[in-house]
Protein backbone atom coordinates (compact mmCIF):
# COMPACT_ATOMS: atom_id res chain seq x y z
CA UNK A 1 0.00 0.00 0.00
CA UNK A 2 1.19 3.52 -0.53
CA UNK A 3 -0.32 6.98 0.91
CA UNK A 4 2.23 6.88 3.51
CA UNK A 5 1.98 10.46 5.16
CA UNK A 6 -0.61 11.61 2.75
CA UNK A 7 -3.94 11.33 4.59
CA UNK A 8 -4.77 10.09 7.68
CA UNK A 9 -5.70 6.57 8.14
CA UNK A 10 -9.50 7.18 8.39
CA UNK A 11 -9.46 8.86 4.79
CA UNK A 12 -7.72 6.03 3.17
CA UNK A 13 -8.92 3.15 1.46
CA UNK A 14 -7.82 -0.41 0.86
CA UNK A 15 -7.63 -2.61 -1.80
CA UNK A 16 -8.87 -6.54 -2.04
CA UNK A 17 -8.31 -9.47 -4.33
CA UNK A 18 -11.68 -10.82 -5.94
CA UNK A 19 -13.76 -12.28 -8.70
CA UNK A 20 -16.73 -9.52 -7.82
CA UNK A 21 -20.14 -10.27 -8.41
CA UNK A 22 -20.02 -11.67 -11.51
CA UNK A 23 -16.67 -11.94 -12.62
CA UNK A 24 -14.65 -15.27 -13.65
CA UNK A 25 -11.33 -14.39 -12.67
CA UNK A 26 -9.80 -12.23 -9.72
CA UNK A 27 -8.87 -8.40 -9.92
CA UNK A 28 -8.23 -6.15 -7.75
CA UNK A 29 -10.29 -4.31 -6.08
CA UNK A 30 -11.36 -0.81 -4.36
CA UNK A 31 -12.90 -1.90 -1.48
CA UNK A 32 -16.74 -1.59 -1.53
CA UNK A 33 -16.29 -1.41 2.64
CA UNK A 34 -14.19 2.03 2.03
CA UNK A 35 -16.88 4.36 0.67
CA UNK A 36 -15.68 7.53 0.40
CA UNK A 37 -11.92 7.36 0.14
CA UNK A 38 -8.71 7.99 -1.44
CA UNK A 39 -6.79 4.69 -2.89
CA UNK A 40 -3.03 4.42 -3.43
CA UNK A 41 -0.89 1.45 -4.57
CA UNK A 42 1.94 0.54 -6.80
CA UNK A 43 3.36 -2.37 -8.65
CA UNK A 44 7.15 -2.71 -9.82
CA UNK A 45 7.50 -3.29 -13.57
CA UNK A 46 9.14 -6.81 -14.36
CA UNK A 47 12.08 -4.55 -15.55
CA UNK A 48 12.54 -0.88 -15.95
CA UNK A 49 11.08 1.03 -19.19
CA UNK A 50 12.41 3.17 -21.56
CA UNK A 51 10.55 4.63 -24.64
CA UNK A 52 12.66 6.96 -26.43
CA UNK A 53 12.13 5.83 -29.87
CA UNK A 54 9.77 3.28 -29.91
CA UNK A 55 5.90 2.93 -28.94
CA UNK A 56 4.79 2.91 -25.22
CA UNK A 57 1.38 0.81 -24.84
CA UNK A 58 -0.39 1.11 -21.66
CA UNK A 59 -3.55 -1.22 -21.36
CA UNK A 60 -5.40 -2.18 -18.68
CA UNK A 61 -9.03 -3.44 -18.16
CA UNK A 62 -11.74 -1.85 -15.29
CA UNK A 63 -15.03 -3.08 -14.22
CA UNK A 64 -17.60 -0.62 -12.16
CA UNK A 65 -19.68 -3.44 -10.38
CA UNK A 66 -20.94 -0.49 -7.80
CA UNK A 67 -22.28 1.42 -10.89
CA UNK A 68 -19.78 4.05 -10.35
CA UNK A 69 -21.05 7.63 -10.06
CA UNK A 70 -18.03 9.75 -9.16
CA UNK A 71 -14.45 8.68 -8.69
CA UNK A 72 -11.27 8.29 -10.85
CA UNK A 73 -10.23 4.64 -12.31
CA UNK A 74 -6.98 5.38 -14.25
CA UNK A 75 -3.53 4.39 -13.24
CA UNK A 76 -0.04 5.72 -13.37
CA UNK A 77 2.94 4.95 -15.31
CA UNK A 78 5.86 5.92 -12.70
CA UNK A 79 9.33 7.11 -13.13
CA UNK A 80 12.03 5.43 -12.01
CA UNK A 81 12.97 6.11 -8.39
CA UNK A 82 9.19 6.34 -7.02
CA UNK A 83 9.18 5.71 -3.02
CA UNK A 84 6.13 2.61 -2.87
CA UNK A 85 5.33 3.69 0.23
CA UNK A 86 4.89 7.22 0.17
CA UNK A 87 3.25 7.13 -3.15
CA UNK A 88 0.37 9.46 -3.35
CA UNK A 89 -1.67 12.19 -5.45
CA UNK A 90 1.32 15.04 -5.57
CA UNK A 91 3.88 11.46 -6.71
CA UNK A 92 5.56 12.63 -10.21
CA UNK A 93 4.67 10.40 -12.55
CA UNK A 94 4.94 9.73 -16.49
CA UNK A 95 2.00 9.01 -17.50
CA UNK A 96 -1.86 9.32 -16.05
CA UNK A 97 -4.38 7.68 -18.19
CA UNK A 98 -7.97 6.32 -17.74
CA UNK A 99 -11.31 7.00 -17.39
CA UNK A 100 -12.97 9.54 -14.72
CA UNK A 101 -16.41 10.39 -13.75
CA UNK A 102 -18.35 12.55 -11.37
CA UNK A 103 -22.06 13.77 -12.39
CA UNK A 104 -22.25 15.28 -16.16
CA UNK A 105 -19.66 17.34 -15.11
CA UNK A 106 -17.07 15.12 -15.41
CA UNK A 107 -17.12 12.34 -17.89
CA UNK A 108 -13.93 11.87 -19.87
CA UNK A 109 -10.74 9.38 -20.59
CA UNK A 110 -7.66 11.54 -19.02
CA UNK A 111 -4.22 11.54 -20.72
CA UNK A 112 -1.83 12.93 -18.63
CA UNK A 113 2.19 13.41 -19.77
CA UNK A 114 4.34 14.48 -16.72
CA UNK A 115 6.99 16.85 -18.82
CA UNK A 116 9.88 18.96 -17.60
CA UNK A 117 8.17 19.11 -14.08
CA UNK A 118 4.31 20.02 -15.50
CA UNK A 119 1.52 17.96 -15.63
CA UNK A 120 0.26 18.47 -19.17
CA UNK A 121 -3.33 17.68 -20.21
CA UNK A 122 -5.17 16.50 -23.36
CA UNK A 123 -7.07 19.59 -25.00
CA UNK A 124 -9.69 17.02 -25.93
CA UNK A 125 -12.30 15.30 -24.15
CA UNK A 126 -11.75 11.80 -25.16
CA UNK A 127 -14.96 9.33 -24.25
CA UNK A 128 -15.05 6.86 -21.71
CA UNK A 129 -17.88 4.09 -20.80
CA UNK A 130 -19.52 4.04 -17.13
CA UNK A 131 -21.56 0.69 -17.31
CA UNK A 132 -21.24 -2.13 -14.92
CA UNK A 133 -18.86 -4.28 -17.77
CA UNK A 134 -15.55 -4.15 -17.89
CA UNK A 135 -13.65 -2.13 -20.38
CA UNK A 136 -10.18 -2.30 -21.92
CA UNK A 137 -8.37 1.14 -22.27
CA UNK A 138 -5.08 1.58 -24.25
CA UNK A 139 -2.87 4.11 -24.91
CA UNK A 140 -0.66 3.91 -27.91
CA UNK A 141 2.64 6.59 -27.88
CA UNK A 142 4.71 6.85 -30.66
CA UNK A 143 7.88 7.81 -31.44
CA UNK A 144 6.48 10.10 -34.37
CA UNK A 145 5.15 12.10 -31.69
CA UNK A 146 1.51 10.87 -31.85
CA UNK A 147 -0.52 9.39 -29.83
CA UNK A 148 -3.91 7.04 -29.76
CA UNK A 149 -6.40 6.11 -27.11
CA UNK A 150 -8.49 3.01 -27.75
CA UNK A 151 -11.42 1.76 -25.70
CA UNK A 152 -12.04 -2.03 -25.98
CA UNK A 153 -9.74 -2.47 -28.66
CA UNK A 154 -11.68 0.51 -31.07
CA UNK A 155 -10.01 4.03 -31.73
CA UNK A 156 -11.52 6.89 -29.36
CA UNK A 157 -9.14 9.97 -30.23
CA UNK A 158 -5.95 10.38 -31.48
CA UNK A 159 -3.74 12.99 -32.61
CA UNK A 160 -0.34 15.06 -32.51
CA UNK A 161 1.57 15.47 -29.17
CA UNK A 162 2.33 19.12 -30.01
CA UNK A 163 -1.52 20.14 -31.22
CA UNK A 164 -3.35 18.03 -28.64
CA UNK A 165 -0.47 19.07 -25.30
CA UNK A 166 0.96 21.93 -24.54
CA UNK A 167 4.82 20.05 -24.60
CA UNK A 168 6.24 23.09 -25.88
CA UNK A 169 5.94 27.07 -25.77
CA UNK A 170 4.84 28.94 -28.73
CA UNK A 171 7.55 29.36 -31.26
CA UNK A 172 6.07 33.36 -32.08
CA UNK A 173 5.13 35.99 -29.45
CA UNK A 174 3.74 38.95 -29.48
CA UNK A 175 6.32 41.56 -29.51
CA UNK A 176 6.33 43.61 -25.89
CA UNK A 177 7.99 46.71 -27.29
CA UNK A 178 4.98 46.89 -29.63
CA UNK A 179 1.19 48.53 -28.93
CA UNK A 180 -1.69 49.98 -31.23
CA UNK A 181 -0.54 53.26 -31.71
CA UNK A 182 -3.12 56.16 -30.35
CA UNK A 183 -3.95 57.07 -33.49
CA UNK A 184 -5.20 54.10 -34.93
CA UNK A 185 -8.86 54.25 -35.93
CA UNK A 186 -10.63 50.79 -35.71
CA UNK A 187 -13.98 51.86 -36.39
CA UNK A 188 -15.15 50.22 -39.66
CA UNK A 189 -18.47 52.83 -39.67
CA UNK A 190 -19.59 56.09 -38.26
CA UNK A 191 -22.74 57.47 -38.27
CA UNK A 192 -23.94 59.15 -41.31
CA UNK A 193 -24.09 62.79 -39.95
CA UNK A 194 -26.43 63.45 -43.17
CA UNK A 195 -28.79 61.02 -41.71
CA UNK A 196 -31.43 63.94 -39.43
CA UNK A 197 -33.79 62.28 -37.22
CA UNK A 198 -37.16 63.98 -39.02
CA UNK A 199 -38.53 66.52 -37.28
CA UNK A 200 -41.52 65.99 -34.07
CA UNK A 201 -40.46 63.16 -34.47
CA UNK A 202 -39.66 63.19 -30.30
CA UNK A 203 -43.15 64.55 -29.82
CA UNK A 204 -44.65 60.87 -30.96
CA UNK A 205 -45.90 59.03 -27.98
CA UNK A 206 -44.52 55.29 -27.43
CA UNK A 207 -48.03 54.71 -26.32
CA UNK A 208 -51.79 55.78 -26.79
CA UNK A 209 -55.14 55.20 -24.93
CA UNK A 210 -56.64 51.95 -26.47
CA UNK A 211 -59.70 53.10 -28.75
CA UNK A 212 -61.67 50.32 -27.78
CA UNK A 213 -61.98 50.51 -24.22
CA UNK A 214 -65.06 53.24 -22.84
CA UNK A 215 -65.76 53.99 -19.50
CA UNK A 216 -68.15 51.47 -18.31
CA UNK A 217 -71.28 53.11 -17.10
CA UNK A 218 -71.26 52.63 -13.44
CA UNK A 219 -67.98 54.31 -13.49
CA UNK A 220 -68.73 57.17 -10.98
CA UNK A 221 -65.97 59.65 -11.00
CA UNK A 222 -66.49 61.51 -7.32
CA UNK A 223 -65.68 57.57 -5.93
CA UNK A 224 -63.76 55.85 -8.77
CA UNK A 225 -61.55 59.32 -9.57
CA UNK A 226 -61.11 60.09 -13.17
CA UNK A 227 -61.26 57.08 -15.50
CA UNK A 228 -58.73 57.30 -18.12
CA UNK A 229 -58.48 54.26 -21.17
CA UNK A 230 -55.63 51.66 -20.60
CA UNK A 231 -52.61 52.42 -22.80
CA UNK A 232 -51.34 50.23 -26.03
CA UNK A 233 -48.69 50.72 -28.43
CA UNK A 234 -48.83 53.77 -30.71
CA UNK A 235 -48.76 52.45 -34.07
CA UNK A 236 -46.93 55.60 -35.73
CA UNK A 237 -44.10 55.41 -33.17
CA UNK A 238 -41.24 53.74 -34.68
CA UNK A 239 -37.40 53.53 -32.72
CA UNK A 240 -34.81 55.73 -34.78
CA UNK A 241 -31.59 54.65 -35.53
CA UNK A 242 -28.96 56.97 -37.39
CA UNK A 243 -27.57 55.25 -40.84
CA UNK A 244 -24.14 54.10 -40.94
CA UNK A 245 -21.79 54.59 -43.47
CA UNK A 246 -17.96 53.18 -44.15
CA UNK A 247 -15.57 55.46 -42.00
CA UNK A 248 -13.17 56.96 -44.29
CA UNK A 249 -10.68 56.79 -41.48
CA UNK A 250 -10.58 52.97 -41.11
CA UNK A 251 -7.53 52.02 -40.74
CA UNK A 252 -8.25 48.27 -40.60
CA UNK A 253 -7.72 45.96 -37.54
CA UNK A 254 -4.23 45.97 -35.89
CA UNK A 255 -2.24 42.80 -35.81
CA UNK A 256 0.09 42.99 -32.84
CA UNK A 257 3.36 42.15 -34.58
CA UNK A 258 4.93 38.69 -33.50
CA UNK A 259 8.80 38.41 -33.09
CA UNK A 260 10.67 34.71 -32.13
CA UNK A 261 9.84 32.93 -28.65
CA UNK A 262 13.11 33.63 -27.07
CA UNK A 263 12.59 30.89 -24.84
CA UNK A 264 11.02 28.79 -27.18
CA UNK A 265 13.15 25.17 -27.18
CA UNK A 266 12.27 23.04 -29.67
CA UNK A 267 12.21 19.02 -28.28
CA UNK A 268 11.97 16.35 -31.13
CA UNK A 269 11.66 13.69 -28.43
CA UNK A 270 8.43 14.78 -26.47
CA UNK A 271 7.20 11.36 -27.01
CA UNK A 272 9.87 9.80 -24.51
CA UNK A 273 7.72 10.36 -21.76
CA UNK A 274 10.32 7.37 -20.05
CA UNK A 275 13.38 8.09 -21.92
CA UNK A 276 15.08 8.79 -18.53
CA UNK A 277 13.12 5.16 -17.08
CA UNK A 278 9.97 4.18 -15.51
CA UNK A 279 9.52 1.41 -13.32
CA UNK A 280 6.16 1.22 -11.67
CA UNK A 281 2.34 1.14 -11.94
CA UNK A 282 -0.11 3.32 -9.49
CA UNK A 283 -3.34 3.48 -8.80
CA UNK A 284 -4.38 6.32 -6.97
CA UNK A 285 -7.43 8.33 -7.11
CA UNK A 286 -10.34 9.33 -4.87
CA UNK A 287 -13.98 7.20 -5.61
CA UNK A 288 -17.27 8.31 -3.53
CA UNK A 289 -18.34 4.44 -4.44
CA UNK A 290 -15.40 2.14 -4.30
CA UNK A 291 -15.93 -1.15 -5.77
CA UNK A 292 -13.90 -0.71 -9.15
CA UNK A 293 -12.21 -4.06 -10.20
CA UNK A 294 -8.37 -3.54 -12.08
CA UNK A 295 -7.26 -6.33 -13.99
CA UNK A 296 -4.31 -7.51 -17.58
CA UNK A 297 -2.23 -4.36 -16.95
CA UNK A 298 0.33 -4.42 -19.42
CA UNK A 299 3.06 -1.99 -20.34
CA UNK A 300 4.78 -2.67 -23.12
CA UNK A 301 7.04 -1.11 -26.65
CA UNK A 302 4.66 -3.77 -28.61
CA UNK A 303 1.19 -3.22 -29.79
CA UNK A 304 0.96 -6.67 -31.35
CA UNK A 305 1.78 -8.18 -27.48
CA UNK A 306 -0.52 -6.23 -25.85
CA UNK A 307 -3.01 -7.13 -28.46
CA UNK A 308 -2.25 -10.64 -27.86
CA UNK A 309 -2.28 -10.48 -23.76
CA UNK A 310 -5.61 -8.77 -24.28
CA UNK A 311 -6.86 -12.04 -26.31
CA UNK A 312 -5.73 -14.13 -23.85
CA UNK A 313 -7.27 -12.29 -20.90
CA UNK A 314 -10.06 -9.91 -21.17
CA UNK A 315 -11.23 -10.77 -24.38
CA UNK A 316 -11.62 -14.93 -23.15
CA UNK A 317 -13.52 -13.58 -20.26
CA UNK A 318 -16.00 -10.83 -22.19
CA UNK A 319 -18.27 -13.11 -22.88
CA UNK A 320 -18.44 -15.53 -20.23
CA UNK A 321 -18.87 -12.14 -17.62
CA UNK A 322 -21.92 -10.79 -19.33
CA UNK A 323 -23.36 -14.22 -19.80
CA UNK A 324 -23.01 -14.55 -15.94
CA UNK A 325 -24.25 -10.65 -15.68
CA UNK A 326 -27.19 -10.89 -17.78
CA UNK A 327 -28.16 -14.71 -15.52
CA UNK A 328 -27.38 -12.30 -12.14
CA UNK A 329 -29.72 -9.45 -13.40
CA UNK A 330 -32.43 -11.71 -14.67
CA UNK A 331 -32.31 -13.30 -11.37
CA UNK A 332 -32.85 -10.02 -9.59
CA UNK A 333 -35.42 -9.51 -12.12
CA UNK A 334 -36.98 -12.24 -11.68
CA UNK A 335 -37.01 -12.20 -7.46
CA UNK A 336 -38.68 -8.26 -7.91
CA UNK A 337 -41.59 -9.35 -10.35
CA UNK A 338 -41.85 -11.98 -8.10
CA UNK A 339 -42.06 -10.50 -4.91
CA UNK A 340 -44.37 -7.70 -6.44
CA UNK A 341 -46.97 -10.38 -7.98
CA UNK A 342 -47.00 -11.98 -3.83
CA UNK A 343 -47.46 -8.51 -3.02
CA UNK A 344 -50.20 -7.81 -4.89
CA UNK A 345 -52.34 -10.86 -4.25
CA UNK A 346 -51.85 -10.33 -0.44
CA UNK A 347 -53.19 -6.71 -1.28
CA UNK A 348 -55.95 -8.60 -3.24
CA UNK A 349 -56.91 -11.25 -0.46
CA UNK A 350 -56.62 -8.25 1.75
CA UNK A 351 -58.93 -5.90 -0.09
CA UNK A 352 -61.13 -9.28 -0.33
CA UNK A 353 -61.10 -10.17 3.14
CA UNK A 354 -62.15 -6.35 4.04
CA UNK A 355 -65.33 -6.85 1.50
CA UNK A 356 -66.06 -10.03 3.28
CA UNK A 357 -66.18 -8.63 6.55
CA UNK A 358 -68.24 -5.46 5.70
CA UNK A 359 -70.95 -7.40 3.82
CA UNK A 360 -70.80 -9.79 6.95
CA UNK A 361 -71.05 -6.71 9.07
CA UNK A 362 -74.34 -5.26 7.03
CA UNK A 363 -76.27 -8.98 7.45
CA UNK A 364 -75.56 -8.53 10.97
CA UNK A 365 -77.20 -5.46 10.91
CA UNK A 366 -80.31 -6.67 8.84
Amino acid sequence: MGGEGWKSESEMGTFERTKGEYGVDEGLQTSPKDQARFFALTAPLDSEFKNEGKDLVISYTVKHEQNLQCGGAYIKLLKKGYNAKKFNGDTEYAVMFGPDLCGTSTRKTHVIFGYNGKNLLTKKNIKMESDRMAHRYTLILRPDNTYEVQVDGTKADGGSLYDDFDFLLPKKIPDPAASKPSDWVDEAEIPDPEDKKPEGYDDIPRTVPDPSKKQPEDWDEEEDGKWEAPQIANPDFKVWTQKKIPNPAYKGVWVHPQIDNPDFKDDAKVHAVCGAGCSGVGIELWQVQAGSIFDDVIVTDSLAEAEAFAKETFDKKKDAEKSKYDAIEKAKADEAAKKAEEAKAAADAAKKDEKKEEKEDDEDEL
